[in-house]
């Protein structure tokens, strides 16, 4: 290694886990003359202080702030990188770190595979965060829906249907015993469904659908916009249309939109679930991409920049791509109060790990309670996985089973909209498909005696044979 290189590198680095640096774990294949060390280090480098040769500018106080590669696996090709956390602006944002550790870099000319595989946040950081505020634990109490997950549909087809006719779809869902309903990723002020006159008649449809079922229902618009005084806009819109607080959610596109655009909506409306939608994640997390960042470290940044949920994926399970290796371990991620991840245990107190206090949240927190309600400045509250893709009323109870528990929201689209009794009768086989699993009972002798699960497993089960 070069001198410059020297300096950011240290494999002897005690205690990286001491709270000052927040810690990497990168798949990192050289591409060119240097070998993986110095490309490390060229990396460390470039995510830090330095760039591609020694400056003369150094101060020994700029030498501190170093990123540094403490550890090597030569084997499986992956690089450990420790980041003085003081480099990141100390407002709380999300969009400088990522542009420190996931932004030139994946650009640079040495290297072949550069895929940031994990990260780790220690408490002292956490505490410069936002987290959460609005959780899936206040959907629950809204909606009065416990130990089950939330129903919730994405309306189909995607666009092309007007305003009214949006909201007939969402009255039919949820007057089928549905609890939510979301906008799809692309909607926005079409003229064929004028935002406002959208917002109008779901709030319409949604009281009918309260008044004649007596039960609270959720509605999440997406308030993604060209600019900032437009996206506020439509968030002042949806207030002042009457809609009561809790029954409406924030979407944002949080890939396309920004991290400024998830934090502002954090910050102004702290209660308002704010739901993340992650349209163009593939081009960073997909498996076989070489160059990006995993699913979990996607889902851990948006849990600390405090969105409400965010997609995880459906596990393999739906049509989306995605292993339980990465969706669940994932969705664990930002769901536990302390999780496993593919390289690091993160703990999201903010006080010491081992305190008698955390100890007993951890515990609560693995036995489904509620935690945090009076005592938020102990950590960082949890995040809701949203699962979407290809999911149906017959692939409910398998992904349970490969998420390990209930604590998610479910967007079916076609799983209840093609449904041969059309969208009311798929929200009941939605319902009915849940009852079953909740009451231990296979979905195929429930359905004997609910004509509406009966009809939805014939038809997708005949449909996934078609489609194969």
């Amino acid at each position: 290694m070069n001198p410059k290189q020297q300096g950011y590198v240290n494999l002897k680095l005690e205690n990286p886990a001491n709270g000052e640096y927040l810690l990497g774990v990168f798949h990192m294949v050289p591409e060119g003359r240097l070998n993986i060390l110095q490309t490390a280090a060229e990396v460390a480098a470039e995510s830090s202080t330095g760039t591609n040769f020694r400056v003369n500018t150094e101060t020994p106080f700029s030498k501190v702030m170093n990123a540094l590669v403490y550890k090597l696996d030569l084997e499986k090709d992956l690089v450990w990188i420790a980041y003085p956390w003081r480099l990141f602006d100390r407002g709380g944002n999300i969009q400088n770190i990522l542009t420190y550790i996931v932004g030139n870099i994946l650009g640079i000319k040495e290297i072949k595979a550069l895929k940031l595989l994990d990260v780790w946040f220690p408490p002292s950081m956490l505490e410069q965060y936002d987290g959460p505020s609005y959780t899936l634990d206040d959907m629950r109490k809204y909606l009065g829906v416990y130990g089950r997950p939330i129903l919730g549909t994405i309306i189909k087809p995607k666009m092309g249907l007007t305003s009214a006719e949006y909201a007939e779809v969402c009255y039919d869902f949820w007057v089928g015993g549905g609890d939510f309903v979301k906008n799809d990723e692309p909607q926005a002020n079409q003229d064929f469904c004028p935002y406002d006159k959208m917002v109008k008649h779901v709030k319409e449809a949604m009281d009918k659908a309260v008044k004649e079922t007596g039960k609270k229902k959720v509605h999440s618009f997406n308030v993604s916009a060209a600019d900032f005084d437009t996206m506020i806009g439509r968030c002042e819109m949806i207030i002042n249309a009457g809609f009561e607080p809790g029954s409406y959610a924030f979407l944002i596109d949080g890939i396309t939109a920004g991290w400024m655009a998830v934090q502002t909506l954090r910050r102004r409306y702290p209660g308002v679930f704010i739901h993340f939608h992650r349209a163009g994640h593939g081009a960073f997390t997909r498996p076989e991409n070489p160059i990006g960042f995993s699913v979990l470290v996607l889902s851990k940044f948006a849990r600390l920049a405090g969105t409400s949920g965010i997609h995880t994926g459906t596990a393999g399970v739906g049509k989306m791509k995605g292993t339980p290796e990465e969706d669940v371990v994932a969705a664990h991620g930002i769901l536990y109060l302390r999780s496993k991840g593919h390289f690091f245990e993160q703990s999201w107190t903010k006080i010491p790990d081992m305190d008698r206090d955390i100890e007993e949240l951890v515990s609560k927190d693995k036995a489904h309670g509620v935690i945090l309600e009076d005592d938020s400045w102990r950590a960082v509250r949890k995040c809701c996985p949203i699962v979407s893709g290809g999911l149906n009323p017959i692939r409910l109870k398998p992904f349970i089973d490969v998420m390990g528990n209930v604590d998610f929201i479910t967007t079916m689209g076609s799983g209840v909209h093609a449904h041969p009794g059309g969208t009311r009768v798929g929200a009941m086989s939605l319902v009915q498909a849940c009852e079953a699993y909740l009451k231990g009972i296979d979905i195929n002798e429930y359905a004997k005696d609910h004509k509406e699960l009966a009809q939805a497993i014939d038809y997708f089960s005949r449909a996934s044979k078609d489609a194969m």
